[in-house]
Order: structure tokens, then C-alpha cells, then sequence
């Protein structure tokens, strides 16, 4: 209930907050509007005097006089038509700069900790959603609807009888606006929900495509597929039915009350209570008096989905952007790991128990233990990617996160499991997308993750475009590549998750000798694996086992300690 309210009282100072910023355009829109809508006049009126004073006098002048009046008039609503749509595109263009910067700064956090979610595109497509709506047809109806009121006044000044009976049919379309949101808000969502499972599955299909193909599951992942595809379709008919439903019945409505009008307005000539040009101004004047509610029914589903756009876009965001943390020196002098404890995403299960090491210098820690044991899990916490359920990580002596993340992350190095390469070239790729890159530290880190030479024999050298997720290299290309981005600025702290998965002998040479130099240079590495010929360069070991230390100290000692409970037991240890 408390968390409810606190993202209501969000959501709302982030509306008032948008309005504020806007308070100029939103002005100048209203102004634009009353004048498009007082020149809606010119149409009826022209029509009153053509009947009423043309055709009784048969004076040509007087036509001409009122042809070229109403032209001008004509010509004047069309500009500032187009100057209101055209405003109404920057403001939807505004909102679009107040938010979208933290809208992907929010996607970059939660990537974090739920990394296949569809959370953050969804985010940025409602984002795009609600510039539509900005600039769309369904807000300027909203500026329009103001003015019914004034145009049945005028239809009053006609007759009473036609003002009144079109103040009743705008009432009877006010009513139906209501109940069309009402009744589509819940279709609306469905709808919603429906596409983004069957968008989130097609991407996962689409990355997978190469294994799905390999292991023989096209049939079974297109099963699954189309049962996703009917969903999405009987969602998005219920959504369409009921808006084809209401805007059908609100033309109808429309359309009687037109002809209605034209017939109150025959009798009331044949009564001699009003001309023939009322009874037309008449007609064309409720016409235009209904047309805001028209549009506002026919274009409802972009005024739903944009609404719940917003909502999900106020949940989306952080009720309130943490402050920056107080800049610090970049660390040089220690990291320490005091009784860390870390939980499964999601869950209270712990997956690392009271875990502690201390590193100074020139260290370089292995860390090995069978599959499950939670050595990527450590290497996540280290590099900041995993909040500790208990204990603290500190580098010369402040926690984690009293480090501004793009600040700490200069100082790090990172190359997970799972080798992830941008679309860019191969510069790019290990200079981290730096607006300035020092072509300097570029060579170093190449030379250091011995990838220079296999970099050079490519087309185009550093200025090769990898392509999205690197697929145009080799596996071992990928896996040195990210070496050398991790090594790129000479960090102080680097954390290498299985580098030498996919290495060959010479690969694996360049990692130890890559290792070897974070420590001379007075780094500390941190190097998880599974194969013994990574760890050649490490000075000391950490082993895990199902979670917990099993045991730590100087590598030689370790590894003997090792031998021997392998030679005693058959079952294997790490």
C-alpha cells in the first residue's frame, strides 16, 4: 500500500514536473487552438451569408467580397493548424529529452540484476508511445474539447431548439467517451502484455536460431511461438472489436444527430422561426461542434495506450535519482572481501556463504571450484554487478557503492563468461566506446592480451567492424579481444571469468603473461577457471564448494593440498 502510493505521488510530481517545463508550449497551444477553432466559424458563416444576403440580393460583388474574406480566413486556420501540430511535435520531443536519458540510464541498472527482462526495451517503447500520442490527432482534440461549449453557444444564438439538441448530443458522446475508456482499459493492457511475451520469445528465438536449428527444436520453438501469436492476436481483436464498436457507434450517432439537425432546422424554416442559411450554418456548425468528441472516441486506444504508457514508465523509473556519490581517488591500494554473502537473483537463497579475502598489490588471486560453486557469482560482486545480501567489498577501504559506477568502472576490468562484443569496430570494442580513446593505451592493451599481431592480420586491422555480438570472429578472437578491453587504461582491479575457455596454447600464454603484468605493473588480478594452465600466474588460491571457502592460501600450497586429497578420495574436489 505504502509503495503504491509513494509511485502515485511519482507519478504525479513527474506530470506536474512535465507540465511546468512545458507551461510555455502548452500555452501557446491553447491560444493557437482557440483561434483554429474561432476560425471554424468562417465555413457556417460564409454559408448564412451566401443564403441569407447573396442569393435574396443576387449581388455578384457581395459574393466575391465574401469568397475572398472566407479564403483569407481559410488560408489563416490552415497555417496555424499546422503551427499547433508542429508545436505539439516539439513537445512530444521535449518529454522525449526530460526522460529518455534516464529512462536508459534506469534500463542499464536493472540490466544489472535482471538482464533478460523486458522491462527496459518496453520502457523505451513507451517512451515512443507517448511522443506519439504528443503529436498525434488524440491530444489536439484535447485542446478542442474546451471549445464545444462556445460553438453550441453560437448554435443557441441560431435557435434554442438547435443549440439544445446539440448540447444533448454531445453530452450522449461524452457519456460514450466514458464508457469506451471504461471498457477498453482492461482489453487495452491485455493486449499490451500479449505483444511484449510474443516479442520477448521472438528475440530469444532469433539469438538462439544457429542451437534451436542444430539440435533439431524448430518444430517445438515454433509450437510455442504461435501459441504466444494466437494470444497476441485474440488480445488484440478483443482490443480492436471494442474500438471499431464505440467509434462505429459514435459516427452513428454523429450522423443521425447531423441529419436531425437538418431536419430541426427545415422545420423551423417552414415555421418561419429561422432561414435557410441558419438551417445550414446549423448543420455544419454541429458537425464541428461534435468533431473534437469524435476524434477523441475513434482515437481512444492511443489515449489508453498512452496513459498506460505513462504508468508503466512512472513505475519503470526511480521515484527519486540517487544523488552522486562524493568522488573519490581512484583506488591503488587494496581490495578486501569481508564475510560476503551473496543471494540468487530474485531469491533470499544464498549461493556464496561468509566469504573473505584480502588482496594487496601485485596479487593475483585463482579462484576454482566445481560448477554451481559460486565463483561467477564472487566475480559479479567484485566488479559491482551483485549487491551483497551481507558483508561488504571494499577497495582501499570504501564500499562499492560509494563509488560512482562509470568513475570505479575506469579502474576496472571485467571479462565475464560469456563474452559480449558491441557493434563497432575493434577499436571501439577495446577502448570501450571512449569519446577520446588514447591510441597509446589502445596498443598497450592489445600487446598485453597478445592480440596485436591477430588484429593486424585482419582486413582492416583495428578498424574492423565486428558486427552485432562479434559473430565475424572466431570464438578465441572474441575471448582475447575482451582481454584486451579489460586490460585497456591499466586498471587497477581486474576479474577474469573462465578467459581461457575458448584459448588455444598461444591464447594461453598471453593470458598468463597478461596476468603476470597486471601484478608488475602493482594491479590485482582475479582469475576464475576451471583449467589448471590459467592459474600459472596467480600467487594465491581461493576454493569454493558449494558456496563456501573450502579453502585459501599460497598457490603452490593449495594445489598440493589439492593432489593430495585427490590421490586419498577418487571423488573429484575442484
Amino acid at each position: 500500500m505504502i509503495d503504491d502510493e509513494a509511485r502515485r505521488r511519482a507519478r504525479r510530481r513527474e506530470f506536474w514536473g512535465v507540465v511546468r517545463d512545458g507551461k510555455g508550449v502548452l500555452a501557446t497551444v491553447a491560444a493557437v487552438s482557440g483561434l483554429v477553432n474561432a476560425l471554424m466559424l468562417t465555413a457556417p458563416l460564409f454559408m448564412l451569408q451566401v443564403y441569407d444576403r447573396v442569393l435574396p440580393s443576387r449581388s455578384i460583388a457581395t459574393l466575391v467580397g465574401l469568397a475572398g474574406i472566407a479564403a483569407v480566413l481559410f488560408l489563416v486556420q490552415g497555417l496555424f493548424e499546422v503551427l499547433r501540430a508542429r508545436i505539439l511535435a516539439r513537445f512530444g520531443r521535449l518529454i522525449d529529452e526530460r526522460l529518455g536519458d534516464r529512462v536508459f540510464r534506469t534500463l542499464l541498472v536493472r540490466g544489472i540484476a535482471q538482464p533478460c527482462t523486458e522491462d527496459g526495451p518496453q520502457a523505451l517503447r513507451d517512451l515512443d508511445t507517448i511522443r506519439g500520442f504528443l503529436a498525434g490527432p488524440a491530444f489536439t482534440a484535447f485542446f478542442d474539447l474546451p471549445w464545444v461549449p462556445v460553438t453550441i453557444a453560437v448554435c443557441f444564438l441560431f435557435h434554442p431548439w438547435i443549440g439544445a439538441t446539440i448540447g444533448a448530443g454531445a453530452v450522449v458522446l461524452a457519456v460514450l467517451t466514458i464508457l469506451t475508456d471504461w471498457a477498453s482499459a482492461g482489453p487495452a493492457a491485455a493486449s499490451v502484455r500479449a505483444a511484449t511475451e510474443r516479442r520477448s520469445f521472438t528475440d530469444m528465438a532469433h539469438r538462439t536460431a544457429p542451437l534451436v536449428t542444430a539440435l533439431g527444436m524448430r518444430e517445438a520453438m515454433g509450437a510455442l511461438w504461435r501459441e504466444r501469436a494466437r494470444r497476441n492476436r485474440d488480445a488484440a481483436a478483443a482490443s480492436t472489436d471494442l474500438a471499431i464498436g464505440f467509434g462505429s457507434a459514435s459516427r452513428l450517432l454523429r450522423t443521425m444527430l447531423q441529419s436531425g439537425i437538418l431536419a430541426l432546422g427545415a422545420f423551423l424554416v417552414v415555421r418561419e422561426e429561422a432561414t435557410a442559411g441558419v438551417m445550414l450554418a446549423a448543420t455544419i456548425l454541429s458537425a464541428r461542434a461534435l468533431a473534437p468528441v469524435d476524434l477523441a472516441i475513434a482515437n481512444w486506444r492511443n489515449v489508453v495506450a498512452a496513459r498506460q504508457a505513462w504508468g508503466r514508465l512512472m513505475d519503470f523509473l526511480p521515484a527519486r535519482e540517487p544523488p552522486a556519490p562524493t568522488p573519490l581517488p581512484a583506488p591503488r591500494e587494496s581490495l578486501r572481501v569481508t564475510a560476503l554473502s551473496l543471494a540468487a537473483p530474485g531469491t533470499d537463497t544464498l549461493v556464496l556463504h561468509d566469504v573473505s579475502v584480502a588482496l594487496a598489490p601485485g596479487n593475483a588471486l585463482g579462484i576454482i571450484g566445481p560448477s554451481g560453486s559460486g565463483k561467477s557469482s564472487l566475480a559479479r560482486a567484485l566488479v559491482g554487478l551483485v549487491r551483497p545480501s551481507r558483508g561488504v567489498i571494499r577497495l582501499d577501504g570504501a564500499a562499492l557503492d560509494q563509488w560512482d559506477p562509470d568513475t570505479l568502472g575506469g579502474s576496472l576490468g571485467y571479462l565475464p563468461q560469456d563474452v559480449e562484443m558491441f557493434e563497432g569496430s575493434i577499436a571501439q570494442n577495446i577502448t570501450r566506446f571512449a569519446a577520446d580513446p588514447d591510441p597509446e593505451l589502445l596498443l598497450a592493451a592489445a600487446k598485453a592480451a597478445g592480440v596485436h599481431e591477430v588484429v593486424l592480420r585482419l582486413p582492416a586491422g583495428y578498424d574492423t567492424l565486428i558486427g552485432r555480438g562479434g559473430l565475424a570472429l572466431s570464438g578465441g578472437q572474441r575471448q582475447r579481444i575482451a582481454l584486451a578491453r579489460a586490460l585497456y587504461g591499466d586498471p587497477f582491479l581486474v576479474v577474469l571469468d573462465e578467459p581461457n575457455s575458448n584459448l588455444d596454447v598461444e591464447g594461453e600464454r598471453a593470458l598468463a603473461a597478461a596476468v603476470q603484468g597486471v601484478r608488475a605493473r602493482g594491479g590485482i588480478a582475479v582469475v576464475i577457471a576451471h583449467r589448471p594452465s590459467a592459474l600459472t600466474a596467480v600467487d594465491r588460491i581461493l576454493v569454493l564448494n558449494d558456496g563456501r571457502v573450502q579453502m585459501h592460501g599460497p598457490r603452490d600450497e593449495v594445489l598440493g593440498r589439492l593432489a593430495s586429497l585427490t590421490r586419498q578420495t577418487p571423488t573429484r574436489v575442484a
